[in-house]
C-alpha cells in the first residue's frame, strides 16, 4: 500500500509539472490513479469502428451489472480509451476500506466481471478474446472461494491444498495436493457451478435491461468516457435499480485498491479483490 501511494504521488507530481502547475490538484491525482492501475492512455492505438462498438458494449455490460447488484462497489468511471494493455476499462471504488469480504459480494463481483462477455454475446451473438483477463480473474476467484475460503456448501468449510509461499516476498511458489482425485473432480464441479451461476445472473440483468445497455453503449461510442455522475444519470427512474452508492472522492486513499475491469486480450491479470 505504501508503494502504491508513493507511485500515485510521483505520477501526480509529474502530471502537475507537465501542466506547469506549482501544486498537485485533484485532476492530477485522479489521472495518476488510473495511470498507476491501468497504465498511460494509448490514444494512438488504431481501433476500427466495429471494434470500438464491441468495446463499448463490453464496458457497458461490466458497469450495468455492477450498478444493478447491491453488493458491488459503485462505478467511478467507464472508458473505451485504451490504457496500458486494456482496450477499455470500468473502474469501481469501494465505499469504505474493507478487510472482510462476504460470499455474496464475491458472487456479485463475479457477475460484474462477466458482464462484458455477456454483453458481447447478447448484442453480437458472438464473443471475442477481449474477456480473456476477466475470465482468468473469475476462474481464480471462484476456485479460491471453494479451496481457500470454505464458501462452497457442497465442499464445506475446509481448505484444500497446502500452499507454499516465499515468506519474505509473499509469493506462492507451489501447492501440495492433500485431497483425492474424486475430491478434485468435486472442486472442479463447484467452481463450474459458481461461475455458471454468476454468468446466468449477469445474463438475466442485461437481458432485462437491454435497452439501457444499448443507450449506455451508444453514449460511450460518442463521448468515450463517462464519470460517475454521467453514468448515474441513466438510472433515473429505472425500476429495480438499487439505491445509489457513493464512491469516495477522486484522489482519495481508497482509489488504488480497486483495479479496473475491461477488455484485455493479453498481459498480466489485474489484482484480485481479497479478504485479506
Amino acid at each position: 500500500m505504501g508503494a502504491d501511494l508513493e507511485n500515485l504521488v510521483n505520477e501526480a507530481a509529474i502530471l502537475a509539472a507537465r501542466r506547469n502547475k506549482r501544486s498537485i490538484g485533484m485532476s492530477e491525482l485522479s489521472e495518476a490513479v488510473e495511470r498507476v492501475i491501468g497504465g498511460p492512455e494509448r490514444r494512438s492505438r488504431i481501433i476500427s469502428a466495429k471494434e470500438k462498438e464491441i468495446i463499448a458494449y463490453h464496458e457497458a455490460g461490466h458497469a450495468l451489472v455492477r450498478r444493478m447488484l447491491p453488493k458491488c462497489d459503485p462505478v467511478h468511471k467507464i472508458s473505451i480509451v485504451s490504457r496500458g494493455m486494456a482496450l477499455g476499462y470500468t473502474m469501481s471504488l469501494p465505499e469504505n476500506d474493507r478487510v472482510l469480504v462476504s460470499r455474496t459480494k464475491f458472487e456479485h463481483d463475479l457477475s460484474a466481471m462477466l458482464g462484458g462477455r455477456v454483453a458481447e454475446q447478447l448484442n453480437f451473438k458472438d464473443v471475442t478474446n477481449g474477456a480473456g483477463d476477466d475470465l482468468d480473474k473469475v476462474t481464480k476467484l471462484a476456485r479460491a472461494m471453494v479451496m481457500q475460503y470454505g464458501m462452497s456448501p457442497t465442499m464445506g468449510p475446509m481448505v484444500f491444498g497446502q500452499r507454499h509461499e516465499m515468506i519474505f516476498l509473499g509469493r506462492e511458489i507451489g501447492e501440495q495436493r492433500n485431497y483425492s482425485e474424486q475430491v478434485a473432480r468435486e472442486i472442479d464441479k463447484e467452481v463450474n457451478r459458481i461461475v455458471t451461476e454468476a454468468y446466468d445472473r449477469a445474463t438475466d440483468i442485461l437481458t432485462r435491461h437491454k435497452e439501457l445497455l444499448d443507450t449506455i453503449s451508444q453514449k460511450l461510442i460518442e463521448v468515450e468516457t463517462l464519470d460517475a455522475e454521467e453514468f448515474e444519470a441513466f438510472f433515473a427512474g429505472v425500476p429495480g435499480a438499487p439505491p445509489r452508492k457513493q464512491a469516495p472522492p477522486e484522489g482519495s486513499s481508497s482509489a488504488p485498491n480497486r483495479a479496473p475491469e475491461g477488455g484485455r486480450p493479453s498481459g498480466a491479470p489485474s489484482p484480485q479483490p481479497s479478504p485479506a
